[in-house]
């Protein structure tokens, strides 16, 4: 008891700290704790936000309406509390909590789209102070603001009119510069108290700015999408033009600001200066928390200022006894005043994780713009999370489980990067063993993971490759059974090759040449001016694609990490989803039995996974690589079926050799010399998985097969060095060996091949000890099925390994053993005065015989390893008998009828079969062991 005790205390400690020892080697441990500090802080001040509002609404006009002045204290409560009512009410509603109240995005970065913010309306105030017309005056108001509204703009208007803006807004600059660069205070009203805007040189004025028009105008035009330009483009610059374009157009917006500035006078500079700093402080600004809180701040300030004089005015209308008011209205600021600072504080550290995120990025193995932006989409997942759970136990949440979370999603966005993600993390420790372990334990991502198989439509394709990626990374810890149709699924995979239909003419009638459908769909077909006008919008308002820079969405100190980190791979992974399907069902049979028995029961699957195993030129959208890769991958799906253990097994191997073109594709493969070693190796053992259930008759007609095995078997054109080579014969003997059982077709068929001396070859390797036991048993097989056809010099062969399978008998054990009392019983047939003598002049007779009745007891319970061992004894013994009628009295001696009496005393079904996988038996005897028994003890009674 003391020791089952020790056990269960060990047990749990040391899961616990195997728990601890995971947890702490997550990548984004850290960054968690960081941005839960963020969030608690965020939280802290919604907190004091929460009490203020309701300290003011219940204590200050709740308890001191009259008593608090109009003009500060109630204007201000008011105030304050409108504000956090907003925030209180939109803080359910994600757009308007992003647009006026989020803490993550309160800082954005200022970049090249704050220089051209600053050119434009520069530009603009400039022209429409200079003007002072009174139209001018909606146009100047109408700039200040859309300048305060432009950091909100990206959360309002849709993507593709901010993709519009992104493109054409440098020009939009450039062109506002043009009225200031023709402009002379001569022609304008004296009241304009300036000097005059201009160059000394009109001409070069005006060529600098056409110089900056065509520069700005030429970085525009090779954003465009028209095909010609990304053609001109990508072979005059390539990649380098995404960042010398971005380097030259900053350069040209300060070239406007100078121009602009430089054609001013000492007013216009400091409006323009005051412009900038405006900019630099409202661009920046992603949303209005800073503002609010800025607000709170001094709000709360001013009111701890003026909350004695309010005191005294209290005492001095006399209205009832406000004893309290100056501590309420200390209590309530005081909470505005911390609101306001921890919003600060929290925005500020939110800019600051590049270091952690720096830190995942590398330690989690992502690359590029896309390793970028993952992590910035699980840092807004898990500060979201942070916020939403308690301070002291926050929502726990991870890589993986963000990852999983998207899968699940309804968006294809956020499903192709949940996708990307767990494909990147299946191939890095730890977090493959995380996701391993999410997978195979959350059966709704698996399912939504599995339905992604058959996704069929053109927009989805990506999401169906990646999905397919990601089951084959995981297949072989999955267990899928319980996925309603997944087998089906998976199968859909392998229906992505085109196959180019080929028509008979006596079982297809065609199509009409000139059906109407058919003039319908054409005239359908072709292009319409609404569909050319999108086209045409779509080249000139939608910038082409390029490699994303994250770092504009955050301030400016935060983008020299992302410089740094390393860049993207170009993918290797190109495997077309055919080949992934076959190795997903692969993968599964090897991890459960199931699945072998789904896949047998599926419509059409074994069909279509046989059409593969040879090469066809059929195939519309597929290379010869890919082709030879399905060819390859479809053999060894065949191989892993064939091998599956036990009673379904049975009829999944007889489905498979049933197809009418299996043998065919097999002999194929065998016959060519210029196939793989690899692609032979899979076939020689899918041959040999469908021949060991004894249904060889189809097979027996196929000389191609048997030529092939007997050429990777015996060929002595190269040494067989390497292991490859020698894994190659290996397999083919054993495919050669297991035709051979119970067929004498197979057997005449091997020994009719012209280029090799079989028997002779089969002896030669009985002598050496790789190929010892196949040799064995193929001439076992020669000696009892075709023993007719041997000559003399194959007799002689076979004398002279007499010996060295005799002493072979005497050390072997197991299957080994079974193998050669086999070998030694034929040659006791087939060449019965060569045995006699060798047993008679070797001295080793009574040896011998004590061998064999020993291993007859020592294997009375007969296993599924070895299950004919007491058979061939037997045998051996009926043999020996039959040709030496001396050997009786040497068997009595040895107390072999008593042994034989167990025998027959100790039946087993084992013993009815020459091999098992699993608990299925295979290749029944013909003879049942108890009539050997009898024909042994009958022999021995004779003496």
């Amino acid at each position: 008891m003391a020791n089952v005790a020790e056990h269960r205390v060990e047990m749990p400690a040391a899961d616990s700290t195997a728990g601890k020892a995971f947890a702490a080697a997550l990548p984004e441990e850290r960054l968690n704790l960081f941005l839960h500090v963020v969030a608690s802080v965020e939280r802290f001040g919604n907190a004091l936000g929460t009490l203020a509002f309701t300290w003011a609404t219940v204590v200050l006009l709740g308890g001191y309406p009259t008593v608090l002045r109009p003009k500060r204290d109630f204007l201000f409560a008011t105030i304050i509390i409108f504000l956090e009512a907003l925030r209180m009410f939109s803080r359910n509603n994600r757009l308007d909590y992003q647009l006026f109240f989020r803490t993550r995005g309160a800082f954005r970065s200022v970049g090249s789209n704050g220089l051209i913010v600053f050119a434009c309306f520069s530009n603009v105030i400039v022209w429409t102070i200079t003007i002072g017309s009174n139209g001018s005056f909606f146009l100047y108001v109408l700039s200040w603001a859309g300048l305060f509204l432009s950091p909100y703009a990206r959360l309002l208007i849709c993507s593709p009119l901010l993709d519009a803006m992104s493109l054409w807004s440098p020009m939009v600059a450039i062109l506002l510069l043009y009225p200031t660069t023709l402009y002379r205070y001569s022609d304008f009203d004296d009241d304009v108290n300036a000097q005059e805007v201009n160059f000394n040189n009109p001409i070069v004025r005006k060529t600098v700015y056409m110089v900056l028009f065509v520069v700005v105008l030429l970085l525009t035009i090779t954003r465009l999408q028209f095909p010609s330009i990304i053609k001109l483009v990508d072979r005059t610059l390539g990649s380098k033009i995404v960042s010398w374009r971005q380097v030259i157009l900053n350069m040209s917006m300060l070239a406007t600001i100078g121009m602009l500035v430089s054609n001013s006078d000492v007013v216009y500079k400091i409006i323009i200066i005051i412009i900038g700093i405006v900019v630099l402080i409202i661009v920046p600004l992603g949303n209005l928390q800073i503002p609010a809180a800025v607000l709170r701040i001094v709000l709360a300030a001013w009111g701890i200022n003026e909350a004695k004089d309010n005191g005294d005015y209290a005492g001095k209308v006399n209205l009832g006894e406000n004893t309290n008011l100056v501590s309420s209205l200390y209590i309530f600021y005081s909470m505005v005043l911390g609101q306001g600072i921890l919003y600060i504080i929290a925005s500020i550290l939110e800019i600051f994780p590049f270091i952690l995120r720096r830190s995942l990025i590398r330690n989690a193995g992502f690359r590029g713009p896309q390793g970028v932006e993952c992590v910035d989409l699980y840092c807004e997942d898990a500060f979201e999370k942070c916020k939403k759970g308690t301070v002291l136990a926050p929502q726990k949440t991870s890589l993986v489980t963000f990852a999983m979370g998207y899968l699940k999603s309804d968006s294809p966005k956020k499903q192709l990067y949940g996708l990307k993600m767990l494909y990147h993390f299946l191939k890095k420790e730890p977090l493959k063993t995380k996701a391993i372990s999410e997978l195979t334990t959350c059966m709704k991502t698996l399912t939504c993971l599995i339905n992604m198989l058959g996704w069929v439509s053109e927009g989805h394709k990506d999401i169906r490759s990646l999905a397919a990626k990601v089951t084959a990374e995981v297949a072989d810890k999955l267990n899928v059974i319980h996925v309603p149709g997944a087998i089906q699924l998976i199968a859909s995979l392998l229906d992505t090759v085109h196959v180019k239909k080929v028509k008979d003419p006596l079982l297809d009638i065609g199509n009409p040449q000139h059906s109407p459908i058919q003039q319908i769909s054409s005239s359908e077909q072709t292009p319409t001016t609404l569909e050319w006008l999108k086209q045409m919008t779509i080249y000139c308002f939608i910038p082409r694609e390029e490699p994303t820079n994250m770092g504009e969405q955050m301030p400016q100190i935060l983008r020299c990490w992302k410089r740094s980190v390393p860049e993207e791979e170009p993918s290797t992974d190109m495997d077309p989803l055919p080949v992934l399907g076959m190795l997903i069902l692969d993968k599964l049979a090897i991890f459960d039995l199931e699945s072998c028995i789904e896949t047998y029961r599926a419509t059409g699957l074994i069909s279509k996974i046989i059409e593969f195993t040879t090469k066809r030129t059929n195939m519309a959208n597929i290379n010869e690589t890919h082709q030879a890769l399905l060819k390859g991958s479809s053999l060894k799906l065949l191989r892993r079926l064939s091998s599956t253990k036990g009673k379904s097994g049975v009829p999944l191997r007889l489905k498979i050799l049933e197809h009418p073109l299996i043998l065919r594709n097999i002999a194929e493969i065998l016959d060519d010399t210029e196939s793989s070693q690899e692609l032979r190796e899979t076939t020689a053992e899918l041959l040999r998985n469908l021949a060991i259930d004894g249904n060889t008759e189809e097979i027996d007609h196929i000389r191609v097969i048997i030529r092939g095995l007997m050429r990777a078997f015996l060929s002595q054109s190269a040494p067989s060095s390497t292991d490859s080579d020698q894994l190659l014969r290996l397999i083919a003997g054993q495919a050669l060996a297991v035709l051979a059982i119970e067929s004498s077709n197979n057997c005449l068929a091997m020994l009719a091949e012209p280029e090799y001396a079989f028997i002779k070859e089969l002896t030669v390797m009985i002598h050496s000890d790789r190929y010892r036991y196949i040799a064995s048993s193929l001439l076992r097989n020669m000696c009892l099925h075709a023993r007719a056809e041997f000559g003399n010099s194959d007799l002689k062969e076979v004398s002279y390994i007499l010996r060295e399978v005799m002493e072979g008998i005497m050390d072997a054990e197991g299957r080994e053993l079974e193998i050669l009392v086999g070998l030694s019983s034929q040659i006791c047939e087939v060449i019965p005065e060569d045995f006699t003598r060798e047993l008679e002049h070797g001295q080793i007779k009574e040896r011998f015989i004590r061998r064999l009745v020993n291993a007859l007891n020592s294997n009375m319970i007969p296993d599924v390893h070895c299950p004919g061992i007491r058979r061939v004894i037997v045998e051996h013994a009926i043999s020996m008998i039959e040709c030496n009628p001396s050997c009786t009295s040497c068997f009595n001696k040895y107390w072999m009828v008593e042994a034989l009496l167990m025998v027959e005393h100790t039946p087993t079904r084992v013993e009815k079969y020459r091999f098992f996988l699993g608990d299925a038996g295979l290749m029944e005897h013909n003879i049942p062991l108890s009539a050997l028994v009898s024909r042994a003890k009958q022999l021995m009674s004779r003496e």
